[in-house]
């Protein structure tokens, strides 16, 4: 009979308990055993939820107390040396210093987890000398088995993708690195192995991007051994976000079973295994549940797949299984009482996602019949969502046609905006601005809890908004910037904000998903079609320029970001959603700018985490995004600046279509890399106006004035200080009032350092 699992658990909780203890033991509000205490009751609540659904092969060390990529370098004791650290289990001060920062330390730098929405900490290997501090997976298998009866299949990253996604060391060290790594991984299992552990998932998400071959070579190296040292335990190779690339190679590797995506997978592997086959001594995991997206599948499609992959795979070797983690997704819908029936029938959360593995395990173990009803349901359910009037608005569909068919493009090139922007703006060298936001402290919060509870009245909260801009918009310019913001202070989300104002946007009350430590982010659901309802940002922004001579800048969230940062719709492509939320927000932009605001942040964070993991789709996502971040900004008037901000990437590999984005001025994070995209400027030219970010808005510490300085300083050498602007690496949203100002104040004192040294140059 086939078995079913899944390949991660959401951490969160359902009300995010899981993030009001880690926040709690920050704030020195609770000690750290009762943060133990704490997340084990999660942690035990999710194994026994998963146990009661009935999934058969139940993962542990998938639950984290911050990142799964940080808890495999500090299981093997890689610590920054800059972070206090005599070996040892790592003390949870440290642990949560590198991901965090702390007042004598910079964090470690913080990317995007393959093309997802999540955020890992990025493992720093330079000087590091690798040994087992404690075998996390055994750990948790001990406590699944005691606590709860559960034989579990413990997980950990495996060797080729932890070295493939860490830094602080040469390609050329690669092999000696894997050296090193190796008989620790062997230790581990062999652990696992003498406790009797029968099944362990070992991730390599790795294995669906290009690989070079002598990465394949040290595939086959690490796999050999594991076969050779430990033979008795059976090991799930786990890949998923795409098809792997150098199927036969994997195929043939000594492992007991193989996990293939075949949602996001779907075309590369099936194709995969019907023109090589499967190897018949293996157990095949069919990722077929998607763990990213938040829509009821179809069973019907589902129990065809599993039909066409029987042909290859008997029943017996056969796990049906999600995609990947459901980590991505939300705990569950029942919670959800504001959703219309129409839309709420068609969602699947993680906990769904669940009833849905087990039903389509228990139809190819017993046979179609035995879930006819559940099949029906579904696909009505399907249906009602397919048919609705908020999918099918003509009216949209035709007007985003028409305007989508034009080339998107500024009057003038940058060469001659630039002149006629300066003249009207007359800016300093080195113009200083900040990303957008200001600190949301507990009384802005608390605000905006009794206006959307009714307590207060939209007079009253608008009366609340615009004595916060007043506040700093009056410290802005106490502290001496160049460019203001209003502060974002009516803003719960980036993202949500917009969608609320949106037609073709749902919302959840508990769909929180981790976005990187205890940052949740609730998402909204792109459902229908998108549409420009009234202006949004206008009365806000409007105000804070009253307020001030200096130019203040209206913010904006770009058509990518929103889209890569929201659920989206199946039934229509990523292409035409954008294009969508583009002519919606290109609206925006001309009101603004018909509001007299001159200046205009589109913000695009996440564009590169949209980019697809095969190298052959890359161009062509990068062709329409760019496309769609034109459509909004492309008719303002010459003068109108057109800013946007990206962050959390590496950019080095799509330098060309920052540039043909063609806004005035780009900003980019960068400090918390330790500099290194100035790297991409030193070999590529880029000629439109750029602040790279100075200091890290994640870490709780002030950065110096001398710090500060030598970024600029070494962007200077290779970009032009007349187009070069300086800003901190993202919104302030997150930070305290007196970090803030602090830090706002050292970044005015190094710009004006840097303007004195480099004036005479220019």
């Amino acid at each position: 009979m086939a078995k079913s699992s899944v390949l991660g658990y959401p951490r969160i909780g359902a009300d995010r308990e899981w993030k009001k203890a880690l926040e709690a033991f920050w704030a020195g509000k609770i000690e750290e055993t009762e943060l133990n205490s704490k997340l084990q009751e999660i942690r035990l609540d999710h194994l026994r939820k998963q146990l009661q659904k009935g999934i058969d092969l139940i993962p542990v060390n998938d639950f984290s107390y911050y990142d799964h990529v940080l808890d495999t370098a500090t299981m093997f004791g890689i610590v920054p040396k800059r972070f206090p650290y005599e070996g040892g289990a790592v003390p949870v001060s440290v642990y949560y210093g590198i991901a965090r920062g702390t007042k004598e330390a910079a964090a470690s730098e913080m990317t995007k987890w393959f093309n997802t929405n999540y955020h890992y900490i990025v493992p720093e290997l330079d000087g590091a000398a690798p040994v087992i501090t404690e075998n996390k997976p055994l750990t948790a298998y001990r406590e699944a088995k005691e606590k709860l009866g559960i034989e579990s299949k413990p997980i950990i990253i495996g060797p080729l993708t932890f070295l493939k996604l860490s830094k602080g060391y040469d390609i050329s060290e690669t092999d000696a690195w894997l050296k090193r790594l190796l008989p620790l991984y062997v230790q581990i299992l062999q652990e696992l192995a003498q406790e009797g552990v029968q099944w362990v998932q070992i991730d390599e998400p790795i294995l669906v991007t290009k690989l070079e071959n002598a990465d394949l070579g040290r595939l086959k190296t690490i796999y050999e051994t594991f076969a050779v040292s430990v033979p008795e335990l059976n090991i799930m190779l786990q890949t998923y976000f795409e098809s792997v690339e150098n199927y036969s190679d994997i195929a043939a590797l000594p492992v007991q079973g193989i996990g293939l995506d075949f949602v996001h997978g779907y075309a590369g592997n099936l194709q995969s295994v019907k023109e090589n086959g499967f190897p018949k001594d293996k157990v095949l995991g069919a990722g077929i549940i998607d763990g990213r997206g938040i829509w009821k599948a179809s069973l019907q499609e589902k129990l065809a797949l599993l039909e066409e992959l029987s042909e290859h795979v008997v029943a017996e070797k056969l796990i049906v299984q999600s995609s990947c983690s459901l980590l991505h997704v939300p705990v569950t819908v029942q919670n959800e009482t504001k959703l219309s029936a129409e839309l709420k029938n068609a969602l699947a959360f993680a906990d769904e996602k669940l009833d849905e593995i087990v039903l389509l395990t228990k139809a190819i173990s017993s046979g179609k019949a035995s879930v006819v009803k559940e099949l029906e349901e579904c696909e009505l359910a399907i249906q009602a969502l397919k048919q609705s009037s908020e999918r099918n608005r003509t009216d949209i569909q035709q007007a985003v046609a028409a305007v989508s068919s034009k080339e998107p493009k500024r009057n003038l090139p940058f060469a001659e905006r630039h002149i006629v922007q300066q003249q009207k703006w007359q800016l300093p060298l080195l113009p200083t601005t900040t990303i957008g936001s200001f600190p949301q402290s507990v009384e802005v919060r608390k605000a905006r809890q009794l206006w959307r509870k009714g307590e207060w009245n939209n007079e009253r909260y608008a009366g609340f908004i615009r004595d916060q801009i007043d506040t700093w918009i009056k410290l802005q310019e106490e502290i001496g910037l160049d460019v203001l913001v209003h502060g974002e202070f009516e803003r719960t989300d980036m993202v949500e904000f917009f969608g609320e104002k949106l037609a073709g946007f749902a919302f959840t009350q508990y769909g929180w998903v981790q976005s990187y430590g205890s940052r949740c982010v609730k998402p909204p659901i792109i459902y229908g079609d998108v549409a420009f309802e009234k202006a949004m940002t206008v009365e806000e922004t409007k105000y804070a320029q009253s307020k001030t001579k200096r130019p203040v800048k209206g913010m904006l969230t770009g058509p990518i970001t929103i889209m890569n940062w929201s659920f989206v719709r199946e039934d229509i492509t990523r292409e035409q959603i954008a294009y969508q939320l583009a002519y919606a927000l290109r609206q925006e932009v001309e009101a603004l700018e018909d509001a007299g605001i001159g200046m205009i942040q589109v913000d695009e964070p996440a564009v590169r985490e949209g980019l697809p993991l095969k190298t052959e789709e890359q161009a062509k996502y990068l062709e329409w995004a760019v496309k769609a971040f034109r459509m909004t900004s492309c008719t303002v008037q010459d003068t109108t600046q057109i800013h946007t901000h990206m962050c959390y990437c590496e950019f080095h590999d799509m330098i060309d279509s920052i540039e043909a984005m063609d806004a005035d001025v780009i900003s980019i994070e960068t400090s918390r890399s330790h500099g290194e995209l100035i790297h991409s400027f030193e070999l590529n030219t880029y000629k439109q106006g750029i602040g790279l970010g100075v200091y890290d808005i994640h870490s709780p510490r002030v950065p110096q004035i001398e710090e500060m300085t030598q970024m600029i300083d070494r962007a200077l050498c290779v970009l032009d200080p007349k187009l070069f602007w300086i800003n901190p690496d993202c919104g302030l949203k997150t930070r305290g009032v007196d970090e803030t100002v602090s830090s706002l104040r050292n970044m005015v004192a190094a710009t004006r350092i840097a303007r004195e040294k480099y004036s005479v140059n220019v």
